[in-house]
């Protein structure tokens, strides 16, 4: 069953990456980061169409060379999603990729040279209509800052994000956006509320180097749900050292519990104990690698008795409760006639939700015509 998030967002001036709008009233878009190497462009591009399938909506890439720039250009032009090129330091980097065609530059202003260097960046940015994300970094701070504040702080974050903000502003520059990722889950929200009452541009949320998919995942789901409960956020990454493909499936997830936004199948499943009826883990692990391609939101109930599965079911979109030998079935809140064998539950259900599907995308498509 469809529940609406009864989060404020926090009012951001909305920028476009690419095709994509970002702040303003636009969906909180999911975006991740190549980790292949920029200049193995065949690699690069299977990546990227990895990271679309599973619902990407922007994706980043690290162009450190003007050889990588080069292949960003090839990369670009096999590509249809909204690319981000993360350049620290060369400024001549930036405008090639911006020649290139790049839907965003990952550049700190104050760190590509100076005033004539920052401007000539600035100048392409704005004739060609790129807006620009300003990443600070807990781990990177400026040496003053770090001098000033003896270490990372909230306030130490938000100082450097902001120098880098007035610098923009004395150009008349305001396409941008700005993250204050720190792998501290704390400094990180702490950071990020004090920057929203600061700035009215977009937000980029992370929690970075946040660590392995489980660990990473946990920390990332803690600091950015606090972060989104507040309704501050429009772009998120979640950062994992694991497949990025990982990264957006979590990062859907995020969004999904909060009832921000729904991509896909959300299965509610139980822990299982010794009253279950049928395995319930393996069903689940089953159907999340079988339905991976299903985009259509969708609650699912999987509950392995009696106890908790009618009510989980009653508010689900399709859900099945364990019992002896044969197993209950619900379509919206509605157990219906049909039961399934507890030995092949898993192709049933598969084969119900797919059908869902296709009913519901079958009735968007005639809405639209």
């Amino acid at each position: 069953m469809s529940h609406s998030s009864s989060i404020i967002r926090r009012i951001s001036k909305q920028i476009m990456v690419g095709n994509v709008p970002v702040g303003g009233d636009a969906p909180i878009t999911v975006q991740s980061m190549t980790n292949t190497l920029t200049t193995d462009v065949a690699a690069t591009v299977a990546q990227i169409r990895r990271l679309e399938a599973v619902g990407a909506d922007i994706v980043r890439v690290s162009v450190p060379t003007m050889n990588a720039a080069e292949a960003f250009r090839e990369i670009k032009a096999q590509t249809n999603i909204p690319l981000i090129a993360d350049i620290h330091f060369d400024y001549r980097i930036a405008l090639k990729v911006a020649e290139y065609g790049v839907d965003c530059l990952r550049i700190n202003p104050g760190n590509i040279g100076n005033e004539q260097r920052i401007r000539s960046v600035v100048e392409c940015a704005r004739d060609k209509n790129i807006p620009i994300r300003i990443g600070v970094n807990g781990g990177s701070l400026e040496t003053d800052i770090q001098e000033k504040y003896g270490e990372p702080t909230a306030q130490a974050l938000v100082d450097s994000a902001l120098r880098h903000v007035d610098i923009l502003d004395r150009l008349n520059f305001d396409q941008f956006k700005v993250s204050v990722k720190a792998s501290d889950t704390l400094l990180a929200v702490e950071s990020y509320q004090l920057l929203s009452k600061q700035i009215i541009q977009p937000l980029h949320l992370g929690i970075t180097e946040a660590g392995g998919l489980r660990s990473g995942s946990v920390k990332s789901a803690v600091g950015l749900g606090m972060l989104l409960a507040q309704g501050i956020g429009d772009t998120l990454r979640v950062s994992l050292a694991a497949d990025p493909v990982e990264e957006i499936k979590v990062g859907f997830d995020i969004l999904k519990s909060l009832r921000i936004r729904s991509r896909g199948i959300n299965f509610i499943a139980c822990p299982t104990c010794s009253r279950q009826e049928f395995d319930v883990i393996a069903t689940v692990n089953a159907l999340e690698e079988r339905l991976e391609d299903i985009v259509t939101p969708m609650d699912v109930s999987i509950i392995g008795c009696v106890v908790n599965g009618p009510g989980e079911a009653l508010i689900s979109d399709l859900g099945i409760t364990g019992g002896k030998n044969k197993s209950g079935y619900y379509e919206d809140g509605l157990r219906q006639r049909e039961r399934f064998d507890n030995n092949n539950v898993i192709d049933q259900l598969e084969a119900k939700i797919r059908a869902r599907a296709n009913r519901l995308d079958q009735s968007q498509l005639i809405l639209k015509v």
